[in-house]
């Protein structure tokens, strides 16, 4: 565990720009375990004396068309769309990782299986097969978190079926082989280790997407319903004030909806650093 924590230090350290991300990243972690208890608003409370107020001491964000505080709302939709994201790349990295290795590994009628699956999946434009996802299951969180896990589990499945593929007749793998080794023991502690890397700077990526792809939702209808606060919805609810100056409405949930991706995007590297045991160094 210690050296663990030195090589995090030594990779925090190593690049500025992960070290950047990394701080962005604790700060939404932060904001979603702890926003809703610090927050100076009830993000539902509605205030017909206060609607549409600019920014001010009392209102940092300003507040909405109901009086409701911006800020509380957007820190509060951080524990929402986090773990939206969270939890649906969870499932597309585990299923498809696992999907993926099989394939790669073993071949043959798998290898078809898997491979037209996710070929199936990649024939649509992915929003809209999320939007159609949504739609047939109803806009609810839960449904939201599967349209967005299978829309990402491609990019896993392929990943992880390359990486298998290219190390199944590695030396090493023969070595673990000759010492008795069994093909899913092979499979599990010698190869599936070594595909990691390459899938975490997906998985970085993934959750910028996963976020972006339930604002998207939300935006157009189809996600988390109203009143509950989330960034997409708030942005959709304040485009409409943009015309006549309430500028405030759509701003703060996009800049932090824009801040989230732009840490995952950023994080990838550092993911892989963190653990590629060729860079422990």
């Amino acid at each position: 565990m210690n050296e663990f924590f030195k090589h995090l230090r030594y990779v925090l350290t190593e690049n500025p720009v992960t070290l950047v991300a990394g701080t962005l990243f604790m700060m939404f972690v932060i904001l979603a375990v702890f926003g809703p208890l610090i927050v100076p608003y009830d993000p539902l409370a509605s205030n017909a004396s206060r609607t549409l107020q600019p920014p001010s001491w009392d209102h940092w964000f300003g507040t909405d068309q109901l009086g409701r505080d911006v800020f509380s709302r957007v820190l509060v939709a951080t524990r929402l769309d986090l773990a939206i994201a969270v939890s649906a790349v969870a499932i597309s990295f585990v299923l498809g990782s696992v999907l993926g290795s099989l394939a790669g590994f073993f071949g043959g009628w798998t290898d078809k299986l898997v491979g037209r699956l996710t070929d199936t999946i990649m024939a649509f434009p992915l929003f809209v097969l999320a939007m159609g996802i949504v739609a047939a299951m109803g806009n609810t969180v839960e449904n939201i978190v599967y349209a967005t896990a299978i829309i990402n589990l491609p990019f896993y499945a392929r990943v992880a079926r390359t990486e298998v593929n290219v190390r199944r007749n590695a030396d090493f793998v023969l070595a673990a082989r000759l010492a008795g080794n069994s093909s899913i023991r092979l499979l599990a502690t010698h190869i599936y280790p070594n595909t990691l890397p390459p899938m975490m700077v997906q998985v970085s990526l993934n959750m910028g997407w996963a976020i972006l792809n339930a604002a998207g939702l939300s935006f157009i209808g189809l996600g988390v319903r109203p009143p509950t606060a989330e960034w997409g919805i708030m942005v959709a609810e304040g485009a409409g004030y943009i015309v006549s100056g309430e500028w405030w409405l759509a701003l703060f949930p996009g800049a932090a909806l824009m801040l989230a991706v732009f840490c995952f995007n950023l994080l990838g590297d550092g993911l892989r650093d963190l653990i590629d045991p060729r860079r422990r160094t």
